[in-house]
């Protein structure tokens, strides 16, 4: 084999060579370009994606906006309808009160009667049964405190009396009572409570 000879076989050679590297390197491009049109599509989902959802983000603002504007305008009106509840159910506790006014207004405290002392008795009585009724049915109840141990959650402390080991810390008297509204405080009682005098204080 002469020179030219081996130069043209090293030539073919190269050119294969070239030529499977050049099929490979399309192959690769056939690829990149398959795998570009999968990203556009993905692309293309989320920002489909994106927009709807932007749209629905938009949409629920609109609802919360309208009903917030909903609740503003509306707030009066229950409050305006739950003070109507309260004054309906306390009206039937003033028309009692109305007609014991009325009739002490025509009594003359030097004549009265024990008659009409237990009138008023029984006025009275009637007004503090509706009173519970309806304290009941609201789920307002008194507190249970006397001769117990001082809490400064249901109770303001009013005065002090001189206590011993058997009643320090505890109410010895109720002031004003107080109330719960279910397990919550309504209105503190005001007290007194025992205190133990300390021995330097006695002397």
């Amino acid at each position: 084999m002469d020179k030219n000879e081996k130069k043209e076989s090293a030539c073919e050679k190269e050119l294969k060579k070239s030529e499977a590297e050049s099929e490979k390197l399309q192959e690769k491009i056939e690829e990149k370009k398959e795998e570009l049109d999968s990203c556009r599509e993905d692309v293309k989902d989320f920002k489909k994606k994106a927009d709807e959802y932007y749209d629905q983000l938009v949409r629920l603002k609109a609802d919360f906006e309208n009903f917030r504007k909903r609740v503003e305008k509306e707030k009066p009106e229950l409050v305006n309808w739950g003070k109507n509840e309260v004054i309906l159910k306390i009206f039937p506790l003033y028309d009692i009160l109305l007609s014991a006014h009325e009739h002490l207004s025509g009594v003359d405290p030097s004549k009265c009667e024990k008659t009409q002392i237990e009138e008023v008795l029984k006025g009275l009585d009637m007004i503090f049964k509706e009173f519970s009724k309806f304290f009941e049915y609201e789920g307002i109840r008194p507190m249970d405190i006397l001769n117990k141990p001082y809490d400064p959650m249901m109770c303001e402390i009013i005065g002090i009396d001189v206590g011993n080991d058997e009643n320090d810390g505890l109410v010895t008297e109720v002031l004003q009572k107080g109330y719960m509204l279910k397990d919550k405080v309504l209105r503190p009682a005001k007290v007194k409570i025992a205190k133990k005098v300390a021995q330097e204080d006695k002397k």
